[in-house]
């Protein structure tokens, strides 16, 4: 199980502020198609991955980063400085 945690908009969109997933995903990207299969709010949530950044285990991270042995990811959009 991984526990999956959404930030900002993201978690408005799904409704979720984290779940825990089985998953048999071995990247971000393949979890990411699995989740966007699910319902229709998480495929808008995902739609654009270009306006999203994901992080494994609280360290920023890639969409091709393996899943292996990862606990937590988690989604948010890119942040800003003011």
């Amino acid at each position: 199980m991984i526990e999956v945690i959404y930030f900002a908009w993201v978690r408005e969109r799904i409704g979720l502020p984290r779940e825990q997933i089985a998953t048999t995903a071995t990247t971000v990207a393949e979890l990411v198609e699995e989740l966007k299969a699910r319902e229709d709010r998480y495929a808008m949530a995902f739609a654009d991955l270009a306006s999203l950044r994901v992080a494994l285990d609280q360290e920023l991270s890639s969409f091709d980063a393996p899943l292996a042995g990862v606990r937590e990811v988690a989604f948010f959009p890119p942040m800003t400085g003011g």
